[in-house]
Order: C-alpha cells, then sequence, then structure tokens
C-alpha cells in the first residue's frame, strides 16, 4: 500500500512538472522580430543578445516554478534591445530552480564574452538564484535581479556590499504581493533597488498567459513589459 501511495505521489508530481507553462506565440514571435536582437534557442537554454556590440554585462535568469525559458524572451528582449546586454534562460531540470539552482554555472560559457554577470529570476526562480549567490560559485556574480521575487535570510546577502541589487514587484500580484516583498526586503543589502510596478501582476513578468490564483492586472501585458525592461534597462545599463 505504501509502494502505491509513494508511486502515485511520484506520477503526480512529474505530471505537474512536466506540464510547464509554454510562451504565448504571439508576445515571442514579436520579440525575435526585433532587428537588434538576437535570440537563439539551443539545447540547454534560449540566449536573447544584441545584433550589434555586446556591452560586455550579461544575465543568467532563472524561469518561474513550471514556466518554460522561451516565456521570458518578450520580457527581456527589449532589455537587451536597449542596452546591449546579453540574457540567458536556462531549462531547469523539471522546470524548477529547487531542482537545478546552480545550473547558471554552466550556461555562462554560451557567452563567452560576457565580462561581468548578474544572475536573477522570477518568483521561485529568483528565489533560488538569491540562495545561489550564498554558495562558494566559480563565476563571480556582479549582483541580482530580482522580478516578483525575494531573497530569504539564508541567502546571507543583507551584508554583501559587493553586490548590485534590483528588485521589482507587481502592484496586481496575487501570489507574491508587494507587501510580502517588502517583508523579505531586510534580506537585501541596504543599496538594493526596489520598485513596484503598480497595475501589473505575477504571470505578466513573462509571457505564458493567466496563472491560477493571480491578480487580476490593471494595466496591458505591453504596458507591464515596456515598464519592466526600463527600469530593468536603467539599472543594467552600462
Amino acid at each position: 500500500m505504501l509502494f502505491v501511495l509513494v508511486a502515485t505521489g511520484v506520477f503526480l508530481f512529474l505530471a505537474w512538472a512536466l506540464d510547464p507553462h509554454r510562451a504565448e506565440p504571439g508576445p515571442l514571435e514579436r520579440a525575435t522580430a526585433l532587428p537588434n536582437v538576437d535570440v537563439t534557442r539551443g539545447e540547454e537554454a534560449v540566449t536573447i543578445a544584441p545584433a550589434g556590440d555586446p556591452s560586455g554585462v550579461g544575465v543568467v535568469f532563472y524561469p518561474g516554478a513550471r514556466v518554460e525559458a522561451d516565456a521570458y524572451v518578450a520580457s527581456w528582449a527589449p532589455v537587451v534591445e536597449a542596452t546591449g546586454v546579453t540574457v540567458i534562460v536556462p531549462d531547469l531540470r523539471l522546470n524548477l530552480a529547487l531542482l537545478d539552482r546552480a545550473r547558471a554555472e554552466s550556461v555562462v560559457g554560451l557567452a563567452p564574452d560576457v565580462e561581468t554577470w548578474y544572475l536573477g529570476g522570477h518568483s521561485m526562480g529568483g528565489a533560488f538564484a538569491a540562495r545561489h549567490l550564498a554558495d562558494h560559485t566559480d563565476v563571480d556574480w556582479a549582483g541580482l535581479v530580482l522580478w516578483a521575487s525575494y531573497a530569504t535570510e539564508s541567502a546571507e546577502l543583507s551584508d554583501r556590499d559587493d553586490l548590485r541589487v534590483l528588485s521589482v514587484a507587481g502592484g496586481r500580484d496575487g501570489l507574491l504581493s508587494p507587501d510580502e516583498v517588502e517583508g523579505h526586503r531586510p534580506a537585501l543589502p541596504d543599496s538594493a533597488v526596489t520598485t513596484t510596478v503598480e497595475g501589473m501582476n505575477h504571470a505578466q513578468f513573462g509571457a505564458y498567459g493567466d496563472q491560477p490564483g493571480d491578480g487580476r492586472p490593471e494595466i496591458t501585458d505591453e504596458e507591464a513589459r515596456t515598464t519592466l525592461a526600463s527600469t530593468t534597462a536603467d539599472f543594467l545599463a552600462p
């Protein structure tokens, strides 16, 4: 009986994990059509790079739980276009950063020309990206980019004066409210840049459709992505 219960639990977990939120075709196609941005889908990640000279700055960005990497191309492409940064969104085991938080250490090799690396993520992806910064890493990470996410005290970032940090919350986020993000603010360095995009919900940080439990947005997806891109580009601009 115990075996049956365990097997059923494993089956249900795998069925849940292996059915991720997929990238919406329209936003993905429009992002890949931008003339100043090159989007490459590889075997282990999607890379969003400037078509011209790169800035030398790169970001490895972890997707939220059960969200495929391609769902963040529409959000990051305008940042790449504005700043010349290179962004790598890796495929994670079972689409969960929980199981693959050190993935960034290997995918940085996909962009050998990048000199300065940031780590980041959306939702759970951001939380485990923050936790990874507490580990002994092969990469000298310059900072952290959190979208609708947070760091816990166990990440031990509050005294890290070597990290630049950006934290963006959504005013209509039904899965991680601005108040909850603010509650985790003491776990970030004092110098962290924190802001809220009013009217934006949790799913609008990517482009993968509605998410159960989320709040109803008060701005359009395009307005949300434009404001998010502007805020992130200002932070990452050389």
